[in-house]
């Protein structure tokens, strides 16, 4: 048994013959103590009743966007937060499309499209729809935007054909979405701290030195720590981002800032420091505006080293510390280099010579570097930055389990 004590799960029902399935799944959650949720949606209401599914669930039916009553008690936004996760079971070719223009016409793909969440998709349908090329590319996108998919798997399909496309065992379902709970309460455990985004180094009262990071990496890979359940702090610089009310956000923007908001939210198992932190600033800020001259000379020095400090912080290091190296040449040497200068155990590098990837960038490509030798270094190839942040994230889950 699975304890899934205080454990929320919205279940989307699609319609399709394999809806019939979901009631077991429904059952196996239920049994295990799970708190579900449920959205019919108007042609999955043709192969399973609300009635039916509220009694195994003990909960909730939702099934109509434009009914006052649910709109009253739980709004469509408030229900995607309730949820510790969303599974859609079976989703359709034809819902696997509209969730990949972003449609949200009914309750279930507005509770969707409106979540903060991780989905997991269960697809159900012949085999040559899911062998379509039109399916295949919008499972691919949805790939990319965060879904993740629970099959289908091979076997003979109500309509007599034999191949891939049949909706996964209700035991397979049950035991992917146990799983993904159970490791996001053990992560809930674990605080990871993230930095992001440019440092001013102001030169006078309107003036700083700054650099062209936009922020988005950090911001995504604390939202993908966020996603498994990790307790969260990100630390950023100025940019023009927004993040979930789940993650703690603390704004600065300064590296003298930046390392003191750091200092206060130590200790933590985990430290990623994404943030392009200015290596200089000046000796002595001028109180007023510089007025323009022919020649005029900044007196200059080095910055506060944030990452250099947390690495070689005896009592409060944290068990994993992740730096990360901005290079236009260069790329290995300049990693191995900071890798080892910094004391830190990974160093993720990426090439910012390129207009489309990197800095002020939504695509990034990069190559960890590890600390262990034993480690052959990893490229994680062009690709936006979300996904290359679930990977990273993933790879840190790796590593301290």
């Amino acid at each position: 048994m699975k304890d899934l004590t205080n454990k929320k799960i919205l279940f989307i029902i699609c319609g399709g013959i394999s809806a019939y399935k979901s009631l077991e799944t429904i059952r196996l959650l239920k049994k295990n103590n799970a708190e579900i949720k449920t959205i019919l949606t108007k042609s999955a209401k043709e192969f399973v009743t609300p009635l039916s599914i509220s009694s195994l669930s003990q909960g909730k039916v939702y099934d109509d966007i434009f009914n006052i009553e649910n709109e009253t008690e739980m709004d469509h936004i408030t229900l995607s937060r309730w949820a510790d996760v969303i599974i859609v079971a079976p989703v359709t070719a034809n819902t696997i499309s509209k969730l990949c223009i972003g449609s949200s016409e009914d309750l279930a793909s507005t509770v969707i499209l409106a979540s903060n969440k991780q989905i997991f998709l269960a697809p159900a349908m012949n085999v040559r729809m899911w062998e379509h090329p039109s399916t295949k590319d919008n499972v691919k996108n949805l790939q990319k935007y965060g879904y993740k998919f629970i099959g289908p798997v091979t076997g003979e399909m109500a309509c007599g054909e034999y191949g891939e496309g049949k909706m996964s065992d209700p035991l397979d379902i049950f035991n992917e979405i146990s799983d993904f709970l159970l490791a996001n309460q053990k992560n809930k455990k674990t605080k990871a701290l993230v930095t992001a985004g440019p440092t001013y180094e102001y030169l006078d009262p309107v003036r700083f030195i700054s650099n062209k990071s936009s922020g988005k990496q950090g911001f995504e890979i604390a939202k993908s720590l966020s996603k498994k359940g990790f307790d969260t702090t990100l630390i950023s610089g100025p940019t023009n981002l927004s993040i979930n009310e789940d993650i703690n956000l603390i704004k600065v923007e300064t590296a003298e800032e930046m390392l003191k908001a750091t200092q206060k939210n130590l200790p933590a198992e985990i430290a990623i420091f994404t943030a392009a932190v200015a290596d200089f600033k000046m000796k002595r800020l001028n109180i007023n505006k510089i007025k323009k001259k022919d020649n005029l000379s900044l007196d200059l020095e080095k910055n506060v080293d944030i990452l250099n400090y947390v690495s070689n912080h005896n009592s409060m290091r944290p068990k994993l510390v992740i730096g990360f190296a901005a290079e236009t040449d260069n790329l290995d040497e300049n990693a191995i280099k900071k890798l080892s200068n910094k004391n830190c155990d990974w160093i993720i590098a990426n090439d910012v010579s390129k207009n489309n990837c990197g800095f002020n960038s939504d695509y990034n490509e990069v190559v960890i570097h590890y600390k262990d030798t034993k480690k052959q270094k990893e490229k994680l190839s062009f690709k936006k930055k979300s996904e290359i942040s679930e990977e990273i994230v993933d790879r840190i889950i790796n590593q301290i389990s």
